[in-house]
């Protein structure tokens, strides 16, 4: 059975009114089934992991849950410190930190959440939780506002269908006058998804940074990836992924692998076997903790991956201080656990 702590708690510190929300669809997602605030929630945790989780707790829905952001409101840990922390409490089930694939069509995007629970539950618990709010999303993907597609990598918007102009006869030399009047509408049309999609590479990663001269050359290749039915986040994960410590000519490398991983081209109207032929339903995903590794829920016991798990258990290079606090935490898991299941 757990070790309860009896050292004195550190104060909670108040939540600062500025403390930055998340962008809307993002940040922490407080899970159903708490039991009633108190000042023993985390008793059995250690007491850094009491003091993170004394301040997320009282985090509003939608507030950012980043590492960064959480060592910025507390001072007394720095962030590797927070992010050992967090681990802790996914291990202990208090948290899941997951992926949201929100929209229909060509116009999903993933949304990056922390399910948060003050009540500690167990994996089992946890993947039937995650498995009804994919069933949910997927019955009523747009009821729930979502994070906006990012401007830079949405298909420009379809002009509007123009005005009915009255033909009139205009003397020949008026014409000229009326011509300047449509050219700023032809600017849009010519931004095609795959010149955004490379032109977010460098967003996305500074090795990759492209120039307006340099997306107009590759365009024509990333179109064919675009014909073979892919999307821009698949296309530009397949250009970023595993990339070199350097890259010395962006353009080069990049035309290198528009070339080498084109993907094969799927007809119009094919399904994978086991698919239905309607849009395909929203995805959750469960992030690994530690290494941001996604996988299912269920291949991610306590929130953690394989490797992630296994460093964790072992301890690896961790001190005798960090190793007690492990196999408290461990053990305040397998407490809760066999309480669950006590009748």
């Amino acid at each position: 059975m757990a070790t309860q702590h009896f050292s004195s708690a550190l104060p909670i510190p108040a939540v600062s009114p500025a403390y930055p929300m998340a962008k809307p669809g993002y940040g922490k997602r407080s899970a159903p089934g708490q039991q009633p605030r108190t000042r023993d929630d985390f008793a059995l945790l250690p007491t850094r992991e009491r003091y993170v989780a004394g301040f997320v707790d009282h985090l509003p829905d939608g507030a950012a849950m980043s590492v960064k952001q959480l060592a910025k409101q507390l001072p007394l840990y720095g962030q590797q410190a927070i992010g050992t922390a967090l681990k802790a409490l996914s291990v202990a089930g208090h948290l899941r930190r997951v992926r949201c694939a929100v929209g229909a069509g060509d116009e999903t995007r993933w949304v990056f959440r922390t399910f948060w629970s003050r009540t500690a539950h167990d994996n089992e618990w946890w993947n039937t939780y995650l498995a009804t709010e994919n069933a949910n999303q997927a019955a009523a993907p747009t009821t729930t506002p979502e994070a906006p597609a990012s401007p830079d990598l949405a298909a420009p918007a379809e002009d509007p269908a123009p005005t009915p102009v009255p033909l009139q006869r205009t003397p020949p030399e008026a014409a000229p006058d009326t011509a300047p009047a449509t050219a700023p509408t032809a600017l849009p049309a010519a931004l095609s998804p795959a010149y955004l999609a490379l032109a977010e590479l460098g967003r996305r990663d500074i090795r990759l940074a492209l120039s307006a001269d340099d997306c107009a050359a590759l365009e024509p290749q990333a179109a064919a990836w675009f014909a073979c039915g892919v999307d821009a986040d698949y296309l530009i994960a397949a250009l970023t992924a595993g990339l070199p410590a350097q890259v010395d000519c962006p353009p080069r490398f990049v035309r290198r692998r528009l070339t080498d991983k084109l993907p094969p081209h799927q007809p119009a109207g094919h399904t994978s076997p086991g698919t239905s032929t309607g849009t395909p339903a929203p995805r959750i995903l469960v992030e690994c903790t530690d290494c941001g590794r996604p996988g299912l829920p269920e291949a991610l016991p306590d929130g953690l991956c394989r490797p992630c798990r296994a460093a964790h258990s072992q301890g690896d290079g961790a001190s005798s201080a960090d190793a007690s606090e492990i196999a408290d935490v461990k053990a305040h898991m397998a407490n809760l656990r066999d309480l669950l299941k006590a009748p």
